[in-house]
């Protein structure tokens, strides 16, 4: 099969968040939209042929979870990642940030430290305190472009008493697919100290070629406390559907997340959503490998052009189709940063500083698109550097 990722696809009309609101978060809207985590794709026709029939049928009222589709995602998981799963460690919830929040909200107390990484996204800071939770920075180290945790310091969280940890495993923004013996020490510490990890995995099926994806679960047992964060959304392009599932093999913190999860009144199904999604765990095999390879290329392209720059480049992404920007050698302030990108490039990206220490002097770039959309915008780079 085929599958034509070079293919613009118009997204006017559509109330884009990425598209519609340029303007608020730019101050122009005609920046080339590189910002917001998701792609200019169309999703696999599978999912397309599912919605069709789902919307001819008159009625849209209250919508369970089918098993059809939790076997689906328990089919994927064995498939794409050799994770055997348990259609009972399963609890779907709408939305992906909801899910964060509720499976936060499960397992520990106003007030509590939680472990972050960064620089993260942004979304577990402010889960965090919406949440009255106090994130404690466990700092990634960056030595020449790769990123490392920080094991030593980690450790010194947990003896200060934070004992829940936000994991991002591939790591957004600086792409890495976590090694399984950077996952293996992570458990050993998080047993040592008692902590539960939150792994939000919604960018794991997207590994790039010379890469593979290690769920932190599949190496974990019942005993261990460790909630995976799974979703169709970034893979399949599903955002807009609202669509997550949070999988437990221990049984204590499976139902305060339930639990959690009816208190905050999380548990109704979207009746598009699932048919989207059951169709893409089902389906969507060749799709994604296809994905995959092209965004691979893409990423070895953006890695050639910007180095030449000797001034940009590209912390080289492991996993999904988001480009960690190095521009600490322009010596630019982050708000000149963000209006050297926004006025003499005429890009939208987002400013590392978003992402917590160490984000500083970075910049986020969204690779998940057309190849000539990406093209420009690095013509737009070099050309604004050569005027500089």
């Amino acid at each position: 099969m085929s599958f034509d990722f070079d293919q613009p696809v118009d997204r006017a009309g559509t109330h884009a968040l990425k598209y519609d609101l340029r303007a608020q978060k730019f101050g122009r809207a005609d920046v080339a939209p590189l910002w917001i985590a998701d792609m200019d794709f169309a999703a696999p026709e599978c999912v397309t042929q599912a919605l069709i029939p789902r919307a001819q049928h008159p009625i849209y009222g209250y919508t369970t979870w089918p098993a059809g589709m939790l076997d689906a995602l328990v089919g994927w998981c064995a498939r794409r990642h050799h994770w055997q799963v348990e259609t009972d460690w399963l609890l779907p919830a709408n939305g992906v940030l909801a899910a964060l929040s509720a499976a936060l909200q499960a397992c520990t107390q106003a007030g509590d430290g939680v472990i972050v990484q960064p620089p993260v996204y942004g979304g577990f800071v402010e889960a965090a305190l919406a949440c009255r939770r106090q994130p404690v920075d466990n700092q990634l180290h960056e030595e020449a472009g790769h990123y490392t945790m920080d094991f030593a310091q980690l450790e010194q969280c947990a003896r200060a008493g934070a004992r829940t940890l936000m994991l991002c495993n591939p790591h957004n923004p600086v792409g890495r697919a976590w090694s399984r013996d950077e996952l293996t020490e992570l458990l050993r510490i998080a047993r040592q100290y008692g902590i539960t990890v939150i792994s939000d995995e919604v960018h794991g099926d997207l590994a790039l070629p010379g890469h593979v994806h290690q769920p932190l679960a599949a190496l974990a047992t019942a005993q261990d406390r460790v909630i995976t964060l799974l979703s169709p959304s970034k893979t399949f392009n599903l955002q807009g559907l609202g669509l997550a599932v949070l999988a437990t093999a221990n049984p204590e913190l499976r139902a305060a997340v339930a639990h959690q999860l009816e208190a905050l009144h999380l548990v109704g199904a979207n009746p598009f959503a699932v048919a989207a999604a059951e169709a893409a765990w089902r389906g969507g095999d060749a799709w994604v490998d296809a994905l995959q390879t092209y965004l691979g290329a893409t990423r070895d392209l953006l890695i050639a052009r910007l180095p030449a720059s000797n001034a940009i480049h590209a912390v080289p992404p492991q996993a999904s189709y988001l480009a960690w920007l190095d521009c600490r050698a322009l010596r630019k302030t982050d708000a000149e940063l963000r209006d050297f990108f926004i006025t003499h490039c005429g890009l939208g990206l987002n400013p590392g500083a978003d992402y917590g220490q160490g984000g500083s002097g970075f910049m986020r770039f969204n690779f998940g698109a057309p190849r000539k959309m990406v093209e420009t915008a690095l013509d737009r780079i070099a050309a604004a550097l050569k005027s500089a």
